[in-house]
Parts: C-alpha cells; structure tokens; sequence
C-alpha cells in the first residue's frame, strides 16, 4: 500500500508480525489467478462443447480445476484479517489510490502505444480508467472496496457474535449463496457466479470463524491439502462429467462450468483446504524472509496482468500463441484454434508465463511504492498536503476504540 495520506504515528515497528504461511499462500493464490488468467485470455481453454478434447486440452481444464480456488483464498486472506481491524478510512484511500494510478497509468500507456488488444479506446474505456471502483475495472477490488466500507458494521457484528451465532449465520450465507446452486440442476437468476460483494462477504464471515474458534477437522496436519486435492479431483470429475452428459444427449448445456463458478461449494472448500494447509506452514528463516517481503506487493501483481491496456496482450507476448496448432475445419480463424502442444509443453509454458508476470507485478509495485513514499515526504514539506494528513488522521480516530 502507498503511503500517501498515511497515519505518520504508524511506523513499521507498529505493524504486527506478519505470517509467514499466510503470506505464501498470498503468493501462490496470485500465482494461480494468472494461470487462469493466462488459460482464459490466451484461448487456451476450449469450450466444454467441444467434442474430442487433445491430451494437452484436458490438462488445460485440470489447471484451470486446480487454480480456481485462488479468487475464494484471497477472500478468505482478507476476512481472515479484516474481521479483527478496525475500520480506517486512510487504508480505503490508500487502496483507492493504488487501483487508480495503476488504472491510469497503464490504461492509457496500453492505449497509446497501440499494444491494447480486443479494447476499444473510447469515452466508456475512459470512464473504466478514471473510476475503476465504480466502472468495475477490477471487479475484484470493486468488491473488497464495498465490502471495506461495510467493516464498521460486519466486522463489528462478528466480533460480538458467540460461536453459535456465527456459525448458524455462516452457515446460512453458504446456503442461501453457495450449496442451493451447487445441487439444483438449474440457473438461478439472483446467482452472481462469486463475481460481486454479497459472495465476498460469505467468505468474510466464513473467514471470521475459523480466526475467532477454528474448525478442528481442519487443524490436523495433511487434512487441509487432503481436502484442497478432493474438492480439485471432484471439481474435474463433475466438469467433465457434465460435458460427457451434455456431448450424449444436448442437456444441461448452461449447467457445464457451473463446478467452476466461485460461489459454488467444491470452489470454496478447496480454497478452505488450502487454507487450513498453509495456515500453520512453517518456512525456513531465509524464506520465510524473502516471502514476507515480496508478499505485501502482490497486489501489484493482478493491478498490472489485468489492466485494460494490458489485459488479452501479455498473453501473447508470453507465447500462449505458440501453443495453438491449426484450426479443425475452420482455416486459420483465431477462435478456431485448437491446443496441440504437448501436455509438459504446456504446464511448462503456463507456469512460466505465471513466474514472469508474477516477478513483473512484484517488481512494479516495489518501484511504485518507492515512488510514492519519497513523493509523501516531499509534500510533507507543504502545509497545505500536512493539514490534509491531519484531517485523515482524524477520520481514523473516530472509528477507534
């Protein structure tokens, strides 16, 4: 985070210890987003209509089976801690800020230099750069942003909850949002797919359970990960399964990445797994140092893979296209092409492409962060930039105590 309009009483000796665990699970959940990101986007990913899958494209789907739960981890990360933080409005601006330089900056040097692809540069791509929050440029943290500003009330109300209380009301969450659509064979219209901040707040109040009494199921060792691989085995096996139903008879034909939607149960129980799994990893001090440094910045990481002017372009300078053989039947049309490249091919390119897109965001935001500190001391030296510092600080007592 920035540290523009920081409290100057917080300094770094302040901020508790981080987790060393934790943080790495931050880094492989991020990792695993640009996998996905790098499936998707580089058309990678054929349609689950589609008869006669390669070898290379059903490992495709086992990756994207693999990585889905990445988006429910970084939800239960931030309840995990959110649901015992005070509410401060300097942390909003700081995130605020953050998405809106990135936004910016990116979105108009993708923009200008003609790298943007499959994004039309007009008043509504304008509009997306300047208010990301509301134009939902990052859908992600348009969520956490609506859910941030719901803390001093929901963050409050699962403090005071008994356990009883907080387990019915999560329980219910997941009901109502998650295990209703997981077993209907049927869309239903309220269901948001995961995508919005009612879902984000399932997975806070799920989150704040497990920080304030645990689930002891989950606390012996190798269950988390036992139950991280089940949900992924299961989430493949029903994906395929209901692509082998809908290849036989043409039913259930909306039904088919329903597994892989957030908000269904497989999705957010493996991501509880994985959790339980890293939760008490213990590191090597060399590498608990390394991970606890470049975790903070991988934020960074999805704000620059997923900017508009950079968002269906890096995959390409990243060889996605490489792995694309000829179109079946269909000439050389781009959509037609079908993943030819030997599976190992494959895991190797993707994983790759993650570890290079991860390095850039991390790298990114250090240099950002860097910058915008020495500009926070700069304009300390202005009266008008301290008296605003103060306003805020003020902003963050009222919600103390």
């Amino acid at each position: 985070m920035t540290e523009i309009l920081s409290s100057s009483s917080h300094d770094n000796s302040s901020k508790p210890a981080r987790q060393a665990g934790l943080d790495l699970l931050r880094c492989v959940s991020m990792l695993m987003v640009v996998v996905l990101h790098y499936l998707d986007k580089g058309r990678l990913l054929p349609s689950l209509e589609t008869p006669g899958f390669s070898a290379a494209e059903v490992t495709a789907w086992l990756l994207e089976c693999c990585c889905i739960v990445a988006v429910n981890v970084y939800m239960f990360l931030s309840g995990y801690f959110l649901c015992t933080a005070s509410f401060r409005p300097s942390r909003l601006i700081r995130l605020v800020l953050q998405v809106w330089m990135y936004s910016v900056c990116f979105g108009l040097l993708g923009a200008l230099t003609g790298i943007m692809q499959e994004t039309e540069l007009d008043t509504h791509f304008l509009l997306t750069l300047f208010f990301p929050i509301s134009m939902d440029h990052y859908w992600f943290l348009s969520a956490y942003v609506f859910l941030y500003v719901l803390l001093p009330f929901v963050g409050t109300a699962v403090q005071k909850m008994g356990k009883k209380q907080l387990q019915t009301a999560a329980l219910l969450l997941l009901f109502v949002f998650s295990l209703e659509k997981s077993v209907l064979p049927v869309r239903l219209e309220l269901d948001g797919k995961g995508y919005d901040c009612l879902w984000y707040l399932c997975v806070f109040v799920a989150a704040a359970y497990v920080r304030r009494f645990g689930v002891p199921f989950l606390e012996k060792k190798g269950r988390g990960i036992a139950l991280y691989l089940l949900c992924v085995a299961a989430i493949f096996a029903a994906t395929f399964g209901l692509r082998q139903v809908y290849l036989a008879t043409g039913s259930l034909g909306r039904m088919l990445g329903m597994c892989l939607e957030y908000n269904h149960i497989l999705p957010f129980l493996g991501a509880a797994g994985l959790f339980a799994a890293f939760r008490r990893l213990k590191l090597p001090k060399g590498c608990e140092t390394f991970v606890c440094r470049i975790a903070p910045h991988t934020l960074g990481v999805y704000l620059l893979h997923e900017n508009l002017g950079l968002r269906y372009t890096w995959q390409k300078w990243l060889g996605a296209g490489l792995l694309l053989g000829t179109g079946r039947g269909a000439g050389q049309d781009i959509s037609a092409l079908r993943l030819e490249a030997s599976p190992v091919l494959l895991v190797g390119m993707v994983l790759a492409a993650a570890l290079v897109v991860f390095a850039a965001g991390i790298l990114v935001e250090m240099l950002r962060t860097g910058l915008v500190r020495r500009a926070d001391r700069a304009l300390c030296r202005t009266a008008p930039y301290r008296k605003l510092r103060g306003w805020v600080d003020g902003l963050d007592q009222r919600f103390q105590g």
